[in-house]
């Protein structure tokens, strides 16, 4: 039997396990990235794990993140970033320079190879072939240190694109209705392997598009063949020699198989406030739309970007509207003002962001108080704008940019009959904004602004763990609920201290104050917890509060590896109806837990109500060693590398 792109990639990095579903595996990793909002807490860790250089082939830094600076703390975390990796082999890519995703499959992504990132959307990657996992950022660490990256070898998903796309249809539109059938937990443990004749009519920033957003499935990650669209992209930015060819085998396996007729497709968009919350454009009702922004990492290509141009060009957007724009990338942004797109989009009435993440973020651009905003983004969470009241639409750059005009969410079809963009022969290539490491580590001195406070560790697993039920929540919690991220606070993202006081918030303002009162405690969750971003923090902060353990209904991958990470127990409740039983200031405990996680059932009392649960631990033994140590990094040492 043939074997799967994913598979082919990942026998090549095989080194711990074999090629069995549903069992652990240890990849060796060629490259990671990390940004600097989980940067500097991943390069804190690596510190701790005493490496003197990265053992990776390739390393990079990304500023792209925390750049509104109205205050000392994100230019202080960039120093440090950058100071620590012109120390340890790391390439620094600077502000301004792009986002790290867009950069990332410009000028570094290498078909056939391993990407590690500290982010959830570094599966962007895979639509040039790279086999790209986002992770949290001690997992990065401990990669860039050499060591392997864990995952249960998934369950590998065939995406059979068929036909061709029609006149206003967009890649973003194929990953909306992958997510409109799959939901944003119905990709766990999976990758989505796209194949099929239809793959011919996507470029590589399509392709991107569709693996980007295929993060909202909670997916491990997605990714497409490296054939001669690959090709193409690769010479078109002077990296030819990176290119190889990969494809799956005409005989290879998939554990299940969707097809999608292009020529059906029409535009859609993902509703508040959930990506897979997925309909027709056609289908809504006249929606008044007050800002359009587009970019991000799902939809900031100069491909998208040069779309958006021509439907703009010549016209102004309407009164009611605000539109901003993102360009992914430097190079981006140099080649719209050269070739004049850029003078159209401003002309229109479009206010031009810095190469960065921005809105996406909640970092500036809020929308009015229930405002509406149409962002072609990849996530619409509520309250991820900054404004809590806002409703977030997602769709592609030609629904925004002719909603803008129009004022209104609006299908795009009668407005982009006879646009046809070419892929540049040839990307303009100034990489002036990425700086090399120093050959000699010992010439450089590390730069630790005040706002930078360690990390904090966790104890060893205790014989028995009693605690009150500090919380009580709902399906489909994400990171932003876990640990905010907005303009406020994303300064103090190396200040787990500060950060405490907003741990949960959104969800109950009370929280912070209850773990302090009562010494830490316990958690409870509904289906899908943790979904989202792979923001350690919402790990980091809860160990900081005394969080002792998770209960949920299920986790979402980077989350519960996350806790794993920091040694707090991911638990799931073995009968759902049990959750029901329990309630906020419920006294539970967790006696002989070094005996009991020997097994996978793990039993519970309920001392305020007399009860006892059966709990499933469903981890594997490395995972064990790791709780047992009371973390990854206590569980390590330099031998392990």
């Amino acid at each position: 039997m043939g074997l799967t792109i994913t598979e082919k990639i990942i026998k090549e990095h095989l080194v711990i396990g074999q090629l069995d579903r549903g069992k652990e595996i240890g990849l060796k990793i060629d490259q990671t990235l990390t940004q600097d909002s989980t940067g500097t807490m991943a390069y804190l860790q690596f510190e701790a794990l005493g490496i003197d250089r990265v053992k990776t082939k390739k390393s990079v830094a990304y500023i792209d993140h925390n750049l509104l600076q109205t205050g000392p703390e994100n230019a202080d975390d960039h120093l440090y970033i950058q100071s620590i990796a012109k120390k340890h082999g790391i390439f620094f890519s600077k502000a301004g320079n792009g986002i790290c995703h867009q950069v990332h499959l410009e000028r570094f992504g290498v078909p056939g190879q391993t990407l590690l990132g500290s982010d959830s959307h570094t599966p962007t990657c895979g639509g040039l072939g790279m086999l790209a996992i986002g992770a949290g950022g001690l997992d990065v660490a401990v990669a860039m240190a050499g060591g392997e990256y864990y995952i249960t070898m998934p369950q590998i998903v065939k995406v059979e694109l068929k036909g061709k796309l029609n006149p206003g249809v967009s890649a973003k539109d194929i990953i909306l209705e992958v997510l409109r059938r799959y939901k944003v937990k119905g990709g766990l443990n999976k990758i989505f392997e796209y194949t099929g004749d239809g793959i011919k009519c996507l470029t590589v920033p399509e392709r991107a598009t569709i693996t980007n957003m295929g993060a909202e499935l909670g997916a491990t990650t997605s990714i497409f063949p490296s054939d001669e669209e690959t090709r193409s992209f690769l010479k078109a930015q002077g990296r030819e020699k990176d290119y190889i060819r990969l494809e799956a085998d005409d005989d290879a396996y998939y554990d299940e198989t969707i097809t999608i007729d292009l020529g059906k497709l029409e535009p859609l968009v993902a509703c508040p406030h959930s990506p897979d919350n997925v309909v027709p454009v056609k289908s809504l009702d006249r929606i008044k739309v007050n800002q359009v922004a587009i970019g991000s990492c799902t939809n900031s290509s100069y491909m998208d970007l040069m779309k958006v141009a021509n439907i703009l060009e010549g016209k102004t957007i309407a009164e009611n509207v605000s539109l901003v724009i993102s360009p992914g990338s430097k190079q981006v942004l140099n080649m719209l003002a050269e070739n004049g797109a850029l003078a159209k989009l401003i002309s229109a009435g479009a206010r031009i962001l810095e190469s960065a993440c921005g809105p996406c973020i909640g970092m500036g651009q809020s929308p009015n108080t229930d405002g509406v905003s149409l962002r072609t983004f990849n996530r619409n969470f509520k309250g991820r704008s900054g404004t809590n009241t806002a409703k977030v639409y997602l769709a592609s750059p030609e629904v925004a940019a002719v909603s803008a005009l129009v004022g209104y969410i609006t299908s795009p079809e009668e407005y982009v009959k006879d646009m046809d963009i070419d892929m540049p022969e040839k990307f303009l290539i100034n990489d002036n904004l990425i700086i090399s490491p120093a050959e000699e580590e010992g010439e450089v001195e590390i730069i630790r602004g005040p706002n930078i406070k360690p990390f904090p560790k966790s104890k060893a697993l205790e014989e028995n763990i009693e605690g009150k039920v500090l919380i009580k929540v709902g399906d489909d919690i994400t990171t932003d609920h876990i640990m905010p991220s907005n303009a406020k606070l994303l300064p103090y993202r190396s200040n787990i201290p500060y950060l405490s006081d907003y741990c949960l918030v959104p969800c109950d303002p009370e929280f912070p104050k209850r773990a302090r009162k009562y010494g830490g405690g316990i958690i409870l969750g509904g289906f899908n917890y943790g979904q989202g971003s792979s923001r350690e923090h919402a790990a980091l902060v809860p160990l900081y509060l005394g969080i002792k353990a998770v209960i949920a209904k299920s986790f979402a991958r980077i989350h519960k590896q996350n806790l794993i990470n920091n040694g707090i127990l991911p638990l799931i409740f073995q009968n759902e109806m049990d959750f029901d039983s329990i309630d906020i200031y419920d006294e539970l405990a967790i006696e002989n837990i070094l005996i009991q996680i020997e097994e996978d059932k793990i039993a519970v009392k309920n001392i305020t109500k007399d009860e006892e649960y059966t709990l499933v631990l469903d981890i594997t033994e490395r995972q064990r060693n790791i709780l047992r140590a009371g973390g990854l990094l206590n569980s390590m040492t330099k031998q392990d590398f």
